[in-house]
């Protein structure tokens, strides 16, 4: 029987102490790069097509390199392992920070697999690294040599496509497709290459809903499909689904919801591109018991914080389900002010370790914020 290799909890430890303890955050040496890139493929040949994940869990739209904006989400919903996280793909290009964001995220998946779920967005791909921005970082970042570039893409052919969640909501990067009514066509696909130009693969990290139509469209981005009502409403009745969640579209108030809550889209990259000025959001997923507001083992501690029926009306969302939303970061709206290219922000500050635990003593330094928008 082969035993996967696993790279030593110490020494993952110590990669997150390099990602978090230093202003700026260090990068991590190619070898190091190629190590945990190898060791997470690995661990991913057994991961299915569609990882079947449970509540409670928080969902993680775009991030694009938003490094500092990364550690926002964390400061919001709580540090792995205290919190479930589902990443819906597009971690690199477009931000300053795209080696150091998929570094901590290859990282924190290998420290706490059972905790941290990544799929694949449509800029997890060798073209499009190649032209907005995650190449030339590299390039930047590691003295010309394009190996860390080549090990991370190779590990992006590897991420799953898409998760369940409780059975009953489907998540995915982009959208639907029309070469696809079931899930299963999913779970059979060969997801371990660069995303096709067509087909099932491009449509689930390309395509987008539209309220305007019923059926599908193409996409005006050139690959994917717009999709409308009666798509969403057969797809979730031909795989017994009540919800689609994706991302990949930005959102002026961090999220959007279509079809009374039947689609979310969650947006995670605020003031994206350091210009748009939006804000961004974490779905937080309590809980899929939709006749009944909370239980009593999953939302006990959110009963006092909000209402679930005001959230369900307002956001758009389903019982048990609201959306965080929160501001970019004081780091973000620095590297806006200055159009920063470079590798952090100069300041000599550090974070005090406590009890060992590099990753929960980085924010235990920090006040947990407070987003009071969705009390509302």
């Amino acid at each position: 029987m082969t035993v996967p290799f696993r790279i030593p909890t110490t020494d993952l430890d110590y990669c997150l102490e390099q990602l978090l303890e230093h202003k700026p955050p260090k990068i991590l040496p190619p070898e190091t790069i190629q190590q945990l890139c190898h060791t997470l493929k690995t661990q991913l040949l057994s991961v299915p097509n569609i990882m079947p994940l449970q509540s409670p869990i928080a969902v993680v739209g775009d991030i694009h390199g938003q490094y500092h904006d990364l550690l926002e989400i964390f400061q919001i919903g709580g540090a792995p392992p205290t919190t479930n996280y589902l990443f819906l793909g597009d971690y690199v290009d477009r931000g300053y920070y795209s080696v150091e964001t998929i570094s901590l995220l290859i990282t924190l998946k290998l420290r706490f697999p059972d905790r941290v779920f990544l799929i694949r967005g449509n800029h997890e791909s060798r073209t499009i690294t190649t032209n907005y921005g995650f190449y030339s970082e590299v390039l930047s970042k590691y003295n010309g040599s394009a190996d860390v570039w080549s090990y991370i893409t190779d590990l992006f052919d590897y991420l799953p496509l898409g998760a369940t969640i409780d059975g009953k909501i489907f998540a995915a990067h982009g959208g639907l497709s029309p070469s696809c009514q079931q899930l299963d066509q999913i779970r059979a696909l060969d997801r371990f290459r660069e995303i096709p130009h067509d087909g099932i693969m491009a449509d689930l990290v390309w395509s987008d809903p539209d309220t305007e139509i019923m059926d599908f469209k193409l996409s005006p981005r050139g690959a994917g499909y717009l999709f409308g009502l009666d798509v969403i409403n057969k797809f979730c009745h031909e795989n017994s689904l009540v919800q689609m969640i994706r991302a990949h579209q930005l959102c002026n108030e961090g999220y959007t919801s279509y079809w009374q809550g039947k689609c979310l889209t969650v947006w995670s990259a605020p003031n994206y591109c350091y210009r748009c000025g939006n804000k961004a959001s974490v779905l937080e997923i309590l809980h899929s018991n939709y006749d009944s507001k909370r239980t009593s083992t999953t939302t006990s501690n959110y009963e006092d914080r909000f209402d679930s029926t005001k959230i369900c009306l307002r956001q758009g969302v389903l019982p048990g389900q609201f959306f965080n939303i929160f501001e970019a970061s004081p780091e973000n709206d620095e590297d806006t002010l200055k159009g920063k290219s470079v590798n952090g922000i100069n300041s000599e500050d550090e974070y005090a370790v406590n009890n060992g635990d590099f990753f929960s003593g980085f924010f235990r330094e920090k006040s947990r914020k407070q987003h009071v928008e969705y009390f509302l």
